[in-house]
């Protein structure tokens, strides 16, 4: 697999197209007061880290995006994971393991204790969520300013 996670400064048509994406699928899927994705603006914040993959079919190809990550700082000891995407025609390849793995070890280099997230509680989300358990998340109370919502799931890592 030839791929490489970089930072992204969130202003290719490629990263607006995936996280178009991303934002169509999750209000589909979730009420309005339930949606927790952020724009493209709202990811440009300083308190946020964001990289994206890219992969190569072989040396001749040209890269194509394959999926992305951001990391929010919630505070000195604590982060939370946003966006994560992989994208549909890329899926079964073992890359969002490869930005969750990815961002944690962002996250150890930075110093956080913890790395939790918010995700959705409807079977659309089962895979996510079985990922982030693969890695030791589970679930806990709503941290930051989220509130008990029936259609969200919200998980957390002690690093």
């Amino acid at each position: 697999m030839n791929y490489q996670i970089r930072p992204d400064d969130l202003q290719s048509p490629e990263i607006a197209a995936l996280l178009a994406a991303h934002m169509a699928d999750m209000q589909a899927t979730s009420p309005p007061e339930s949606v927790h994705a952020l724009d493209l603006a709202a990811l440009r914040q300083p308190e946020i880290r964001f990289w994206t993959l890219w992969h190569q079919a072989d040396s001749t190809a040209p890269a194509l995006l394959a999926g992305c990550i951001a990391l929010k700082q919630l505070d000195e000891q604590h982060g939370e994971i946003k966006s994560t995407r992989v994208d549909p025609s890329c899926r079964g390849h073992g890359y969002g393991r490869l930005l969750v793995e990815h961002l944690l070890a962002e996250a150890r280099q930075s110093g956080f204790k913890r790395v939790s997230l918010e995700t959705g509680s409807m079977a659309f989300f089962q895979p996510a969520r079985a990922l982030y358990q693969k890695y030791g998340f589970i679930e806990c109370p709503p941290f930051a300013d989220y509130q008990e919502d029936p259609n969200s799931v919200f998980m957390t890592l002690a690093l």
